[in-house]
């Protein structure tokens, strides 16, 4: 397992990260604690989770992932793992969160009552790495950053990084905490995979040129690339299977994820897996990884024996020859998640 820096900040990762969304929905408990142990046991110490979480987002079940996350935790020494969080970004846009009645902001209160409740399922009284979930466009940049700079002199919070923000919002937000003398953000979680590498057009640079570091997520583009979904196939219990067929926002993401292009490139890029004697979704890790704006790439799993997989790719460099291969099928069906 290698390392990197976050951004600028004191902290160095594993280059893989372990995603928990689906902990509490998708995957049990006690799976859950498997997972866990496992990734652990190969070496990753930076693990990533959400006041939200679990998905789907449902009130029934929201913060079940960061109680189980912090169950887990007791067991280890808290010195030895890299913890990751969210606060919910504004629920009256694209997305409503099921946290506070779905009425989230990313103003002060919202903030402060999110990190005292997270840190209390977590069960720790430090976060490494708070990242605001969404932008929230709405509300100036200036009390943002300098609520969550509180958290950082309070030390509640080491570092800080944003999620889902955009090229504008990433350096609004800079420019904000370079003007006040406050805190920034050192990451920025965006999706980011072989089906979907929109980030490289403009966010790459501003990371590149601000020290930010991308940590993206899905880069197995939500289980897409691993082929399970190909001629038509919705495995039961598969994400995906279950979003196309519900309405709304999760119909319309299953849609992105799975339509005709996005189809056809995970079956060229499986091939050029297949001819360099690997699985296509050690191939999508490795080659996440394999970016210079990149630090640690979150990946997810709904079972332990999807592990090996990834770790498959802890070391691994792909050849220039597979690098081309890849950069041809994207250049030939260009933007597959649009």
């Amino acid at each position: 397992m290698q390392n990197r820096r976050l951004g600028k900040s004191p902290i160095v990762v594993s280059d893989i990260c372990m995603g928990t969304m689906t902990f509490g929905s998708q995957v049990d408990e006690a799976e859950s604690l498997r997972i866990l142990d496992r990734c652990f046991d190969a070496g990753i110490d930076f693990y990533d989770t959400a006041e939200g979480y679990p998905v789907p987002p449902d009130p029934k079940w929201v913060g079940r992932t960061e109680e189980i996350v912090g169950k887990w935790l007791k067991t280890k020494p808290r010195d030895a793992v890299i913890l990751a969080t969210k606060v919910s970004g504004p629920s009256h846009v694209w997305f409503r969160s099921p946290k506070r009645e779905g009425h989230t902001a990313l103003d002060r209160r919202n903030i402060m009552v999110a990190v005292d409740e997270s840190l209390q399922k977590l069960g720790t009284d430090y976060i490494d790495l708070y990242q605001t979930h969404w932008p929230d466009h709405g509300t100036a940049y200036d009390e943002t950053m300098e609520v969550l700079d509180e958290l950082v002199r309070a030390g509640k919070v080491r570092v800080l990084g944003c999620s889902n923000e955009t090229s504008w919002g990433l350096m609004k937000s800079i420019n904000a905490s370079e003007r006040l003398g406050v805190a920034r953000y050192h990451t920025i979680q965006n999706n980011f995979s072989l089906n979907n590498r929109r980030f490289e057009d403009e966010l790459a640079q501003v990371c590149r040129q601000e020290g930010v570091s991308l940590i993206p997520y899905s880069p197995i583009a939500g289980g897409v690339l691993s082929g399970k979904y190909a001629n038509g196939a919705r495995p039961e219990g598969a994400r995906f299977s279950r979003y196309l067929a519900m309405e709304g926002r999760q119909a319309a993401m299953g849609r992105r994820f799975v339509n005709e292009k996005s189809l056809a490139s995970t079956e060229r890029f499986a091939a050029i897996a297949a001819e360099a004697g690997m699985s296509p979704v050690t191939m999508a890790v490795a080659w996440s990884k394999q970016h210079d704006f990149v630090a640690s790439t979150i990946v997810g799993v709904s079972s332990e024996r999807h592990v090996d997989e990834i770790l498959a790719a802890a070391d691994l460099v792909l050849p220039d020859d597979v690098m081309k291969a890849i950069d041809k099928v994207s250049r030939e069906i260009m933007y597959p998640m649009g």
